[in-house]
């Protein structure tokens, strides 16, 4: 057991995000070590009264906020990464004064896990641990085209930003005093060595606690062939090319109907998109759901069509193989490191015509074959059990702990 200072600006469970990645490692580092938590102090009430149904011994929480009269630079288009950086110079020197009071035997960031902007936690003399971090992933330049203004002017601002983070020095000093950072895909394990790191390790964010595991029937009744997506309805997304897939087989697979949970900003360019391929009957369009009832839901489809463009972490993907169901993702990011051959189908991302009729084709595929829908259901659960589960992902956790 060592004494472990875990810095979480976010960490809040049932948020889903960056608050629940937060949550989680914290729950699970505290299985086997002392974890001083660093988080917000607005997060509190929601924090303890969760500990109160669901207790964590080994964590203690540290709250650290700014003044309320600067919090209304959040309420900004950006804002909230100036209010993180200032937030995160308040945690320094918090965690510089605990540091003596603790003595801490490593230092872990957790989140925000953004590898463009710094922790200066890594300043204290402690084995400092980085990650997981992501955000180098990047929508293919071929897709871009096909995206209405407001999409390409976000994207050229992200690109920006990404560009700007390697002129920071306090990034660049993040990366060099890593002890050892953790991407959760092979892009930004990438960019992070670029920017200094010299070890790097990639580490899924997301996991998934066993005991949420949704009820699990090998055959899901019911008749025809059900597909569901979930999220922000965004542009980068693409759950316009899981409109366009549906839509190519739509006449061959009459049976089909693809589900589309979220809310988002591209919800009336989908739906007139549906309209206008003829197949709204067959896209079913539902608000956002809390996550345990999406999670319950989850069985009741045969496949779970993500196909993100710049994903991180895909924590739907680990909960879709968790309740049985193949997934249908492209080859980026981090569900490419989720999902396998065995558990569905990683499509590659060349242009949107190509994936378009890669996804038609693998959705065919899976709606014509019950025995390999089978196969890749029990896979699924198998991968979450052994892999991308909380418990499993502690073990790895434990010998990183180790090493550094």
């Amino acid at each position: 057991m060592v004494n472990v200072l875990l810095s979480a600006y976010a960490c809040v469970p049932g948020k889903g995000s960056d608050p629940e990645i937060g949550w989680n490692w914290m729950r699970e580092i505290a299985r086997e070590h002392q974890v001083w938590v660093l988080t917000r102090a607005s997060k509190r009430t929601l924090i303890e009264n969760e500990l109160a149904v669901s207790p964590s011994p080994n964590a203690h929480f540290v709250y650290v906020d700014l003044p309320p009269v600067l919090r209304f630079w959040k309420k900004w288009t950006g804002g909230v990464y100036l209010y993180y950086y200032l937030w995160q110079l308040l945690a320094f020197f918090k965690a510089r004064k605990l540091h003596r009071d603790v003595t801490f035997d490593l230092i872990h960031h957790v989140t925000f896990g953004t590898y463009w902007l710094p922790s200066f936690l890594c300043l204290l003399q402690v084995p400092f641990v980085w990650g997981p971090v992501g955000g180098a992933e990047r929508a293919p330049a071929t897709f871009r085209s096909a995206w209405r203004l407001r999409g390409r002017v976000y994207e050229l601002v992200r690109s920006a930003v990404q560009a700007c983070s390697a002129l920071d020095p306090f990034v660049r000093l993040t990366a060099k005093r890593a002890t050892l950072a953790l991407a959760t895909s092979d892009e930004t394990a990438k960019k992070i060595a670029e920017l200094g790191s010299q070890r790097v390790h990639v580490l899924s964010c997301v996991g998934f606690p066993s005991e949420c595991s949704p009820d699990f029937n090998e055959h899901r009744n019911g008749e025809g062939f059900r597909v569901f997506s979930a999220g922000r309805l965004l542009h980068w997304k693409g759950f316009d090319l899981g409109i366009r897939a549906v839509a190519e087989i739509s006449a061959r697979v009459p049976t089909l109907e693809y589900w589309i949970f979220g809310d988002g900003p591209e919800r009336a360019a989908l739906e007139q998109l549906a309209e206008d391929f003829g197949i709204a009957a067959q896209v079913r369009f539902h608000p956002d759901l809390p996550r345990r009832e999406l999670l319950l839901r989850m069985p009741e489809f045969d496949a779970l069509l993500h196909p993100s463009l710049h994903d991180s972490g895909g924590l739907v993907c680990v909960e879709a193989m968790s309740a049985g169901c193949a997934v249908l993702c492209l080859d980026l990011g981090g569900p490419a490191l989720q999902v396998t051959g065995e558990t569905g189908f990683r499509i590659p991302a060349i242009s949107p015509a190509q994936c378009v009729q890669d996804l038609a084709a693998a959705l065919e595929l899976l709606a014509s074959d019950s025995s390999l829908r089978a196969r890749m259901a029990r896979a699924g659960r198998e991968r979450v059990r052994n892999v991308l589960a909380w418990e499993a992902k502690l073990r790895s956790l434990n010998e990183i702990y180790t090493r550094t």
